[in-house]
């Protein structure tokens, strides 16, 4: 089996939803195709996965293609 890295490309379609829950969780829901993938975190952690976020957007924009 394979094992995909960050930097491997694939051909599959996938959608991102991202809000709040009724349980005061942030979830990530991943679906492609058949595939669900609900990722609860708590407010706390979906910050410093939001700040992740923002610094891997950042160094991508300083890529030279």
């Amino acid at each position: 089996m394979d094992i995909m890295g960050i930097n491997d490309e694939r051909d599959i379609e996938a959608n991102l939803q991202i809000g709040p829950t009724d349980q005061g969780m942030v979830r990530l829901f991943i679906y492609a195709g058949d595939l669900e993938i609900p990722m609860d975190f708590d407010p706390e952690e979906a910050e410093e996965i939001a700040e992740e976020l923002r610094a891997a957007a950042a160094t991508a924009r300083n890529v030279k293609k």
